[in-house]
């Protein structure tokens, strides 16, 4: 590998990893409809510089994202996005002014909780799949998105309340999920952030994670709606009993 690809901060070992985890993770959420960006997030957080790891993590969720919305656009239910991107653009544009700094464990018990609730709980009501309740679920999600960068279960789990259909569920959230990486770029910038540096090896990263959405795409077609249905919410429960066990352990729950 070409050595000027790999930022300081990593060892040709831990890029090698981490491109390899780009292929897996996108895989995953190709394939099983969400999960894939928190575990590559963990991932990341093993091995990259602290004040790189949601930056970084956000262009390359952007990259993978944007690959398979343009690879299951006819699936897509533009309805839902149209409501979705302005309130993207506020979420985005009142975390960038706020810059607030809560303790981590508050998203994180708050993310965990309403995934659960999203999975398990009583059905929304049917306000809540109106333009103005996409709206607000859009401008909440991504306003947390530039801080924690682990809002796609609860992106994930919101739009699965939509739709039945597997596909349709996994390019609409790809698509929702694109709109919402696409601020970090100006917002991270602004504060400082040198994407320069790290752009060689986020794009081999998009690259990488475009051939296991292709491969994860493939798996898709292979199971049904209900098997779909079902692992996803055990999926997304999973991923929401990690974020409550975080928040437990950062706010000294046990001692």
């Amino acid at each position: 590998m070409d050595l000027t690809l790999i930022p300081d901060g990593l060892t040709t070992v831990t890029a090698i990893t981490l491109l390899l985890s780009s292929v897996v993770t996108s895989m995953i959420t190709a394939s099983l409809g969400a999960g894939g960006g928190v575990l590559l997030l963990v991932l990341m957080a093993m091995w990259m510089p602290p004040a790189a790891i949601i930056p970084v993590h956000g262009m390359v969720q952007l990259g993978s994202n944007t690959g398979r919305a343009v690879l299951t656009w006819r699936h897509t239910d533009w309805r839902v996005i149209l409501a979705f991107l302005p309130g993207v653009i506020a979420g985005a544009a009142l975390g960038a002014w706020l810059l607030v700094d809560l303790p981590p464990h508050v998203w994180q018990l708050t993310i965990g909780l309403f995934v659960l609730w999203l999975c398990w709980g009583p059905a929304l009501p049917a306000a809540a799949f109106g333009t103005p309740g996409i709206f607000l679920a859009s401008a909440l999600t991504s306003f947390i998105s530039l801080f924690v960068g682990a809002t796609g279960p609860l992106v994930a789990a919101f739009i699965k309340q939509l739709h039945t259909d597997r596909f349709v569920t996994v390019a609409t959230f790809a698509t929702a999920m694109t709109l919402q990486h696409a601020p970090k770029a100006l917002v991270f910038g602004a504060a400082g952030f040198v994407f320069r540096d790290w752009l060689p090896f986020i794009l081999a990263m998009i690259g990488c994670g475009f051939a296991g959405t292709w491969l994860g795409l493939h798996a898709l077609r292979r199971i049904s709606n209900r098997q779909f249905s079902g692992i996803f919410n055990v999926l997304l429960t999973v991923l929401a009993l990690r974020l409550l066990w975080q928040a437990s352990v950062a706010a000294g729950w046990w001692g």
